[in-house]
């Protein structure tokens, strides 16, 4: 189990930057891109910060890609239809404390499978770009979330499942005095 911000922090970093490159863009056209500053870029590429939830999806979606797949090619993981538990990547949000573990994805299959624990009294806010070509649903495991879907608000328990509409910004959060874990199941449209 690796967590970000040691060895898979680093990877992270120099695929970001990989990214860029191949793509032939400076600083300031990621930027642009993203919408995330030259410095905070430079800084992340650099390996002296680790980015949020919220920079990740803005990076990957100026990549024309998931944060599934952004992390998934910084992990570089194998090409086995089997994802075993041990080695499924980990990734925390530094502002929010969300685990993130990346329990299946490979580049030749439509479907992700994603599992986040958000601590209690903490939020996420992803834009509506981080939705831009895929479809997906959340079904919580334990706990309570609360999901605001384009200013849509839905309270979501154990069992519960929703089905994302059309792409717009989404605030997840947990209201509750305990972690709540839930599953994102994604696919490619």
């Amino acid at each position: 189990m690796n967590t970000l911000p040691d060895e898979a922090g680093l990877r992270l970093a120099r695929r970001i930057h990989h990214e860029r490159e191949s793509r032939g863009w400076s600083l300031a056209q990621l930027a642009d891109r993203s919408q995330v500053s030259k410095a905070a870029i430079s800084k992340i590429e650099r390996g002296e910060t680790s980015p949020t939830a919220a920079l990740l999806v803005r990076l990957a979606a100026a990549f024309d890609l998931t944060l599934a797949g952004l992390l998934l090619r910084a992990e570089a993981a194998d090409d086995s239809r089997v994802s075993r538990a041990a080695e499924q990547p980990l990734w925390r949000d530094p502002d929010s404390g969300y685990l993130r573990r990346q329990v299946f994805l490979r580049a030749d299959h439509p479907v992700e499978i994603v599992e986040v624990e958000m601590p209690p009294g903490q939020r996420v806010a992803l834009p509506a770009a981080s939705y831009a070509r895929i479809r997906q649903a959340i079904r919580v495991l334990s706990g309570e979330l609360a999901v605001d879907e384009g200013g849509e608000c839905h309270v979501l328990a154990a069992g519960d499942c929703l089905g994302f509409g059309p792409p717009s910004d989404v605030v997840l959060a947990n209201p509750g005095d305990i972690a709540c874990t839930y599953l994102v199941v994604l696919a490619r449209s």
